[in-house]
């Protein structure tokens, strides 16, 4: 059967990356989702976040990214036509999964600085600052140093907002920590949470804010060095902005230390790639055993 034109762009409107994604036997991450992103998960390792409403998507592990006829590809292989066959049985399909998402939470339809701005820093004897040291075994002396660099909130139930700027230096979301949950802050984008040098020679990526925080413990902030965290995910945004802090200082090195794991060692290649394609230097920190935190609580270092 002929796909015209009209039928092509029927599909893009009609078929949602989600349902997709669902008909091939994916499954939607609740707790790390918001309506903006939505992760889907296969298997040990495998990653797709959905955005655009279903209309696009990104594998943060890889370079792989597109529309609704791009990820039929990425998912069975074959051809354009191939894909066009696929997509014409979910035309309309709803999408099973998105009611189990969370509803808008109170105040989020506020600018994401005005959010921001209404919460304070997390500060000696708070519900965040004793999970943050007793919990998760940061020194007093590393949360000083992120919150006076106006990095730190504290958000509901103890938890840990840590700031993500974009390219301007604005504020473009947070990662959302507790001692029982995680997330993102809904309406936002991920970029990085950096600390540390403002020239870097040595741009260090972790896959958490409390991962970079406790990575800077370990090394006393070497100098020349930016911490840094993803928030879990390496979407175009997160790719330009650590191209950019890579090229900013000659010389510099992208340092993956990403967890020690299957996905970590995924986010390590997807690192690797972004710095061969910058013609920047990058080298493996992998932790010993599970992420930098679990190093910093289990040494004697704090």
């Amino acid at each position: 059967m002929r796909t015209d034109d009209a039928e092509i762009a029927a599909l893009r409107v009609r078929v949602d990356c989600r349902a997709v994604l669902e008909h091939a036997g994916w499954r939607m991450d609740i707790r790390e989702s918001t309506r903006r992103a939505v992760k889907y998960r296969c298997g040990a390792g495998r990653i797709v976040i959905v955005t655009h409403g279903g209309q696009g998507w990104f594998d943060p592990l890889s370079p792989a990214k597109g529309d609704v006829f791009a990820l039929a590809q990425y998912l069975w292989g074959g051809s354009f036509r191939d894909a066009c066959v696929i997509l014409r049985s979910l035309a309309g399909v709803a999408v099973a999964a998105s009611a189990a998402l969370p509803g808008r939470p109170t105040g989020a339809s506020l600018p994401l600085a005005q959010r921001w701005q209404c919460r304070r820093p997390p500060r000696p004897g708070s519900p965040c600052w004793r999970y943050l040291t007793e919990v998760r075994g940061l020194p007093d002396a590393t949360l000083g140093h992120a919150i006076a660099a106006d990095l730190l909130r504290e958000g509901p139930a103890a938890s840990l907002w840590a700031l993500h700027r974009d390219g301007a230096g604005g504020i473009a979301g947070w990662e959302m920590r507790g001692p029982h949950w995680r997330g993102f802050a809904t309406g936002g984008s991920k970029t990085l949470f950096a600390i540390g040098a403002v020239a870097p020679a040595r741009v260090v990526l972790t896959e958490a804010a409390i991962d970079a925080l406790s990575l800077a413990t370990l090394e006393d902030f070497a100098p020349g060095s930016l911490y840094a965290s993803t928030g879990g995910g390496i979407g175009p945004a997160t790719e330009r902005l650590i191209a950019t802090l890579a090229t900013a200082t000659t010389g510099a090195e992208i340092v993956a230390a990403t967890d020690a794991d299957t996905a970590g060692d995924c986010y390590a290649v997807r690192i690797a790639d972004i710095a061969a394609a910058s013609g920047v230097r990058c080298s493996r920190l992998r932790p010993v055993r599970g992420d930098w935190n679990d190093v910093l609580r289990n040494s004697s270092a704090r």
